[in-house]
C-alpha cells in the first residue's frame, strides 16, 4: 500500500453529520484542493499515468486505477500516448488509507443529571447520532463527556456507540514531458466507514476530475452520488 501522506493533504476532516459512509448508498463527498501553472488546454496532447510510489507501477491494482484516471482525461480531450510514442505530458498517482481510529457517540438518557433543566442548562443541548437496537438515528440530547470513560451515574442511562472511521486520499500531478516542469497538483481526502480501496479510489478520482482542472488554489467540496442498484 502507498504510503500517502495524509498531514501533506492538509484538507478539513468531515466530521458528525458530514461523515461519508463508502460503501453504503450515501453519497461520497471529498474534500479536494487543486493548483495549476500553465496546464495547457487539452487538444489531443498525449499522455501516460505512472505511479509516484514505485512498488505500485506495473501492478495489477494500479493499473486498473490508471485506466480511471486515463478514461477522465480522454473526456476532457487528452489522449494516451501510443507504443513507442513519447508523450507530452507525464502524470503520477498516489493513493492510500490510513488504519482507521474509533469515534465514539453518545446520548444519555432521562434521569441524567447532566440531561434536562441540569447544571449546564439548556445552552449545551445539540443533535447527536447514536445507534442502538432501532438503528442509527439523532438524538436531540447532550455528549456528556464524563460518560464517554465508562462513568455512569447509578440514577442515569447512557447510549453509547462507536465506530471506525478511515481517511483515503489521492495524490494527482501532471508535468510536462519535455522539460519535468510541473503543470498541475491535485488532492483529493475523504472519510469513510470503509477501507476497501477498490471502492474508494474510483470515487477519489471522479470528485478530483469534477470540474477538472478547477481554480487554482480553490478547495472545494465535492460529492459524487452513490452507484443506481441494478
Amino acid at each position: 500500500m502507498s504510503k500517502i501522506n495524509f498531514r501533506r493533504l492538509g484538507l478539513a476532516a468531515i466530521t458528525g453529520a458530514a461523515l461519508a459512509l463508502a460503501g453504503c448508498a450515501t453519497p461520497f463527498k471529498a474534500d479536494v484542493a487543486r493548483f495549476q501553472s500553465q496546464l495547457p488546454a487539452p487538444q489531443g496532447q498525449s499522455f501516460t499515468v505512472e505511479a509516484s510510489n514505485p512498488a505500485l507501477q506495473g501492478g495489477i491494482e494500479f493499473g486498473q486505477y490508471a485506466n480511471i484516471v486515463a478514461g477522465e482525461l480522454t473526456r476532457y480531450g487528452y489522449r494516451p500516448a501510443a507504443n513507442g510514442e513519447r508523450a507530452d505530458l507525464i502524470v503520477r498517482m498516489d493513493y492510500g488509507v490510513d488504519k482507521g481510529r474509533e469515534r465514539v457517540v453518545s446520548s444519555p438518557g432521562f434521569g441524567d443529571p447532566w440531561y434536562g433543566g441540569g447544571w449546564y442548562g439548556r445552552g449545551f443541548y445539540r443533535p447527536v447520532i447514536v445507534t442502538g437496537r432501532g438503528g442509527r438515528r439523532y438524538v436531540y440530547g447532550y455528549r456528556d463527556p464524563f460518560l464517554w470513560g465508562g462513568f455512569r451515574p447509578g440514577w442515569g442511562y447512557n447510549d453509547v456507540s462507536s465506530y471506525t472511521v478511515y481517511t483515503s486520499g489521492l495524490n494527482l500531478q501532471i508535468d510536462r514531458a519535455a522539460d519535468g516542469s510541473r503543470l498541475f497538483e491535485g488532492h483529493a481526502e475523504a472519510q469513510s466507514r470503509d477501507n476497501n480501496l477498490q471502492a474508494l479510489v474510483p470515487n477519489l478520482v471522479e470528485a478530483m476530475f469534477t470540474g477538472f482542472p478547477g481554480n487554482s488554489g480553490e478547495r472545494v467540496r465535492i460529492t459524487v452520488a452513490p452507484p443506481e442498484k441494478g
